[in-house]
């Protein structure tokens, strides 16, 4: 299965919004019944609401207790890195989490339209980031020549920054399955139009990580931007000067509110302004710079945490994949752990239960050679070894 069709599902969370809809979707709870257009429910679906229910409940009191116990273990791992103490067999959850084998929360035939109990809304797709962009920022990016033009441009901003070919590669190779383009959306093919997250790129850039590296980053990338208009004149002078205009706009924009990771999400998925930043990823000058940011700043994480050894291309793909904390804690595990600790220790329940590759896996030495063979066949795909070749 290609890589880009799982992405979404390692991540915590995956409630994103459509333009126009900027209320946060929630779940329902699991025992909540909203009324269905004041239509008296069918003794059917009663009957079969119950047995769910029945069959739901017990698991749900497992699953609470299992998950609680992996995110205390959790707790205890980063403290003890904290300090420097050595991280035991004992810090991780050793058994793996509890699986629902009941029936399937039925659809009542008289709810409304729209989305389900515990339904997130449709995902934007690129048409929505590019138009949120226009519309909020004036910002319409400059689209490469060709797909081997972007490649040039993203080698030479990832050798600038230190990153290696092989580590470059099989990042791509791992996440688009060795073929993906510039502006491809996790999920979305020429046949299936509904995305499974707003993941775009050679390295599956989230919409929430393309807002918190301009907060973070903005000033260096703007600078280097701004490096790329000198020498120009003319009309390609204006519309270079209109674009960094609309960057600064939009690093001015991340930058509001508060600087947390749980802020800058929201904004991403539910305001037309944080959608329409996504669009800056389609960029040929912009675009490369948040990528290869997203992993420098990974490899940074890695050293300030005191982990000197060159990150391989499938333990710079950890970080990238579940987060820099997270990944990192599987990087720095002990060898002879990898083999028995659960790949649940490394999730929230949601991610995980929408994760096929982590169960399948089921623990992280399995994980982790799962992503080198997938890294090892995508490699040799005509995309991969175009971006090799331009290194």
């Amino acid at each position: 299965m290609p890589r880009r069709r799982l992405l979404a599902a390692l991540l915590p969370s995956l409630a994103i919004l459509a333009p126009g809809a900027i209320v946060l979707a929630s779940a329902t709870p699991l025992f909540a019944q909203a009324p269905a257009s004041g239509a008296t429910p069918s003794p059917e679906y009663q009957a079969r609401l119950a047995a769910y229910l029945a069959a739901r409940e017990p698991y749900e009191q497992q699953a609470t207790a299992y998950w609680d116990e992996v995110a205390a273990k959790r707790r205890i791992r980063n403290d003890k890195r904290r300090i420097h103490a050595p991280v035991l067999l004992e810090d991780y959850v050793l058994e793996q989490p509890p699986v629902y084998s009941g029936p399937p929360r039925p659809v009542d035939p008289n709810a409304p339209p729209g989305p389900g109990p515990g339904e997130a809304p449709p995902i934007p797709l690129l048409a929505d980031f590019l138009a949120n962009a226009k519309q909020v920022f004036d910002f319409v990016p400059d689209r490469p020549s060709s797909e081997l033009d972007f490649k040039r441009a993203y080698a030479r901003v990832a050798s600038e920054a230190g990153l290696t070919r092989d580590q470059i590669v099989g990042v791509y190779a791992f996440e688009t399955g060795g073929n993906g383009t510039y502006d491809m959306q996790a999920g979305v093919t020429p046949t299936r139009p509904r995305a499974i997250s707003p993941a775009v790129g050679y390295n599956q850039l989230l919409s929430t990580n393309t807002v918190s590296i301009l907060a973070e980053h903005g000033a260096n990338i703007l600078a280097t931007v701004r490096l790329k208009a000198k020498g120009l004149n003319g009309p390609a002078k204006v519309a270079f000067d209109r674009k960094i205009e609309a960057l600064k706009r939009m690093i001015a924009h991340s930058r509001t509110g508060p600087q947390r990771w749980g802020d800058w999400d929201k904004m991403a998925k539910e305001t037309p302004a944080g959608i329409g930043i996504h669009a800056a990823i389609l960029d040929r000058d912009i675009g490369p710079l948040l990528q290869v940011q997203k992993l420098a700043t990974s490899v940074h994480f890695a050293r300030m945490k005191g982990y000197m050894t060159p990150l391989s291309a499938p333990e710079l793909e950890l970080m990238n994949l579940t987060g820099d904390s997270t990944g990192l804690d599987m990087v720095m595990m002990p060898a002879e752990f990898r083999s028995r600790v659960p790949t649940a220790n490394f999730f929230q329940q949601r991610g995980y239960d929408r994760n096929p590759v982590a169960r399948r896996t089921g623990v992280v030495a399995k994980l982790i050679a799962d992503m080198e063979s997938q890294m090892a066949r995508g490699a040799q795909s005509p995309g991969a070894k175009d971006l090799a070749s331009v290194f």
